[in-house]
């Protein structure tokens, strides 16, 4: 019973992803749990919470689910409304302190991006331990002493991945069109439904054909779709439709101006809407609409002292840290997703960015900030 609810979970939750589902906070006991159980932190996104339990499953350990406005951990951290005044409360309000003996609390790893360590232990006592990315990962990286190897360190967009993201799109969008064009043209219903999940599918499934022309680091050349900065993605897509468009009705006999017309314009629409920000869709690139895609970290030698917070909570493995000399060397830049994470958890605010004309935006002033939609920086409000 608890798998089949598992599976419509996943699949009702992956069709409606666009949307926050809250879950209620607190404290969570996964199997026979004692006084040396490790404790998990995670978001109250429900379909988070559910593969986090998953994962969890066969594990003697607590599960603390903080406030996250019902988001996934590494939008709501960005975006602000995950942050460490989420886990203290959670550590707080849970009465955790009182059901085991030590004070290790294991974050995921793509909070970091919004969720200060340091603040949390200062506030609570507890030390905080970054986990891995994905939480499938989570019982390799306990029965490795609750260290991360590399890989658990790296976002990836694998196969299925781009399936779900592709699902989480098209079901939307064919859902509200589907609406609209069933008083206005009411024999393309299913066709344009169809055009919607194929696209949809098409430009996700073979995402890494054309992800190195994705480059979100240029100024955009041409308008917010057409960004022939960026390689003019949409407007291949759009002509290779057109292209098997004219040659299928063709070969059919079944060609008209009309025909060509109302399919180029609807499936125009669709692609405009599919791939308006694809970069921003992925986990392995910067979103095109978003600012920060322009700055650069850089790294203040004289305060970096070698902690090496940076490459342990980089999604991107950007970062290598010499022991020896304890320094820091950012190696990987065009991999870089601006989350800000490095920048967050320095403690010794040695990271920072900068833009194109020198002006820098320091670590207690990213500390304060969170993104919205659109990519602006605004003041955290708690």
């Amino acid at each position: 019973m608890k798998s089949l609810k598992y599976c419509f979970c996943t699949i009702l939750e992956t069709l409606l992803r666009m949307l926050p589902f809250p879950r209620k906070t607190g404290l969570i006991k996964i199997g026979e749990p004692d006084r040396n159980a490790p404790v998990f932190v995670t978001c109250n996104f429900h379909l988070t919470v559910e593969r986090v339990k998953h994962a969890l499953k066969g594990m003697d350990c607590y599960l603390l689910v903080a406030n996250s406005k019902g988001i996934n951990v590494w939008c709501a951290s960005t975006g602000g409304h995950f942050r460490a005044h989420s886990i203290i409360s959670v550590l707080k309000i849970s009465g955790i302190d009182k059901l085991v003996d030590h004070r290790k609390v294991v974050l995921p790893q793509l909070a970091a991006a919004g969720v200060e360590g340091r603040e949390i232990s200062e506030k609570t006592g507890w030390h905080v331990i970054w986990g891995p990315v994905y939480a499938s990962d989570i019982p390799a990286f306990v029965a490795n002493h609750f260290k991360k190897s590399e890989e658990m360190r790296q976002v990836r967009f694998p196969a299925a991945a781009r399936l779900e993201m592709a699902v989480a799109w098209a079901f939307p969008i064919s859902l509200i069109a589907g609406l609209i064009i069933y008083f206005v043209w009411r024999a393309a219903l299913w066709p344009l439904v169809g055009l919607i999940w194929g696209l949809s599918l098409l430009i996700f499934l073979a995402f890494p054909l054309y992800e190195s022309r994705l480059s979100t680091q240029k100024k955009r050349i041409g308008f917010i779709f057409f960004d022939f900065g960026r390689g003019g993605i949409q407007l291949i897509l759009w002509g290779m439709f057109l292209i098997a468009l004219v040659a299928g009705s063709l070969a059919t006999g079944t060609f008209t101006c009309l025909l060509l017309l109302r399919w180029g314009l609807a499936s125009l629409a669709i692609i405009l809407l599919l791939s308006m920000d694809l970069a921003g869709s992925t986990p392995t690139l910067k979103s095109g609409l978003h600012p920060d895609r322009l700055l650069e970290v850089v790294i203040d030698e004289s305060r970096c002292k070698g902690a090496a917070f940076c490459e342990l909570v980089c999604p991107r493995d950007c970062y290598r840290v010499d022991r020896r000399e304890h320094k820091a060397r950012f190696l990987h830049k065009n991999q870089c997703v601006r989350c800000a994470a490095c920048i967050i958890q320095c403690p010794f605010d040695a990271l920072a960015f900068q833009d194109r004309q020198g002006h820098v935006l320091s670590a207690p002033e990213i500390r304060m900030l969170s993104l919205n939609l659109m990519g602006a920086r605004k003041v955290v409000t708690r």
